[in-house]
């Protein structure tokens, strides 16, 4: 079997992220190839071909032209995969490649069972195995459920690829910052969340107080945020902030991979 990863560069860098591709193609004992539209010097540090386009040419993201150079590579390489993140970018571009490919897209993968796909239903509470029926397919998978192991090392093939012609109606004109945040979890030492196991809104009230005893923050996590028991600014995962403290308390809390992806570089 053989992978062909979507890389992620942003703001002018590699995102680490992209290195979580190469451990779901490892899980999956496929032949790793790799797609980069960034700069020479910021490819995957990887023993794997990678197939570079120049994002000053290309954009950080223009989905008209990255469609077209991932499409170039999977010509080259034909892989029996294509593997994005389960991000923004993923989202948009993903099936925008499966629709031009005419293969099935299986989305927002957290495992591997027996080389089929563990995926998240009813916000997360169970899980279903699926596997797609066409020969090729299209895969996103979860950030932070594949993690690369140790510092990445090795050396990439480059293979560059330059589209004859480069003109789009689309336009790639930069990044809206977010919304001001009422609390920068980021920047708290001790974290203390609620989940959905705290039973009831009036509880939250004990974890604001542990929280505060241990000189840290409340956070949530989103089922705790979704029912109006605690303010999104506070929420812990995938859709709220991505927190590292020092310690982190969590009151009630399941362990989804969308929440343990928030707080998961906590000490």
């Amino acid at each position: 079997m053989k992978a062909l990863l979507i890389c992620e560069y942003r703001e002018g860098k590699l995102l680490d992220s992209s290195y979580e591709l190469a451990a779901f193609a490892d899980k999956l004992g496929a032949d790793k190839a790799m797609v980069l539209i960034g700069k020479e010097a910021d490819v995957p540090r990887l023993n794997a071909k990678v197939y570079l386009a120049d994002v000053a040419q290309y954009g950080e993201y223009n989905p008209d032209l990255h469609k077209r150079i991932v499409l170039e590579a999977v010509k080259r390489e034909n892989p029996d995969t294509i593997v994005f993140l389960h991000s923004s970018y993923g989202w948009d571009l993903a099936p925008r490649v499966a629709a031009a490919l005419k293969v099935g897209q299986v989305s927002e993968i957290t495992g591997i069972n027996e080389g089929k796909f563990e995926v998240g239903l009813c916000n997360a509470k169970l899980r279903r195995i699926v596997t797609p029926q066409t020969g090729k397919m299209v895969l996103t998978i979860q950030a932070g459920a594949f993690n690369a192991t140790g510092e990445p090392q090795g050396t990439a093939q480059i293979e560059k690829i330059e589209l004859v012609d480069s003109v789009s109606p689309l336009e790639f004109v930069g990044y809206e910052p977010a919304q001001k945040k009422e609390v920068d979890l980021a920047r708290a030492e001790v974290i203390v969340s609620a989940g959905r196991g705290v039973g009831k809104k009036e509880n939250v009230a004990i974890i604001v107080a542990l929280a505060k005893a241990l000189g840290g923050e409340l956070g949530a996590s989103r089922p705790v945020v979704d029912a109006g028991w605690v303010e999104h600014s506070r929420q812990v995962g995938t859709t709220g902030q991505i927190v590292s403290p020092k310690l982190y308390v969590a009151c009630g809390i399941s362990g989804a991979i969308q929440h343990v992806a928030g707080m998961k570089k906590s000490e």
